[in-house]
């Protein structure tokens, strides 16, 4: 969907080590992620990647920020679900995040409603771009978001990265 809406030409799924707000006995190993999120991944524009072991970066801006960094030429955008949206107050730097790249959330079933009405979303509701606007989402200069409503996928990132479904 993110390829197709957004005009991407390609999508990196960075699989994070770890998660300064979670436990790391809440998370499967990062060997196993890693592996499990390679073994989903049948599209040739979806690179399942381990960049962010290998540059040592622990919060999402210290990331973003090496990415532009190593891949100075690239225009990132940055794919995320709506429940992270309503987490990322907790975040570090999180209002940094949205002035660094371009954003698009991304409709998740019980989240949505609080993702559009919460903090995130009114800081930077002026950023907010309609979904008719962002298939060049990464040719805009941030602060720049959107919210992609599409097919809801119910499935538990907790429960799938517990080896459930």
């Amino acid at each position: 969907m993110a390829l197709q809406r957004l005009g991407l030409d390609e999508v990196w799924w960075l699989v994070s080590p770890s998660n300064p707000l979670k436990q790391p006995s809440d998370l499967a190993s990062y060997e196993s992620r890693l592996a499990g999120a390679r073994a989903v991944v049948h599209h040739p524009r979806i690179k399942v990647s381990d960049f962010e072991a290998r540059a040592g970066t622990r919060y999402t801006i210290h990331t973003l920020r090496a990415l532009m960094r190593r891949f100075g030429g690239v225009r990132f955008v940055w794919l995320a679900g709506a429940d992270i949206l309503t987490q990322m107050p907790l975040w570090r730097d999180w209002d940094a995040i949205f002035r660094t790249v371009p954003i698009a959330i991304f409709d998740r079933p019980t989240y949505s409603l609080k993702a559009l009405s919460g903090l995130v979303a009114q800081r930077f509701g002026r950023a907010y771009l309609s979904p008719r606007r962002v298939g060049k989402l990464a040719q805009h200069r941030p602060p720049a978001w959107t919210f992609i409503h599409g097919r809801r996928n119910p499935a538990s990132a907790t429960k799938l990265r517990q080896g459930g479904g």
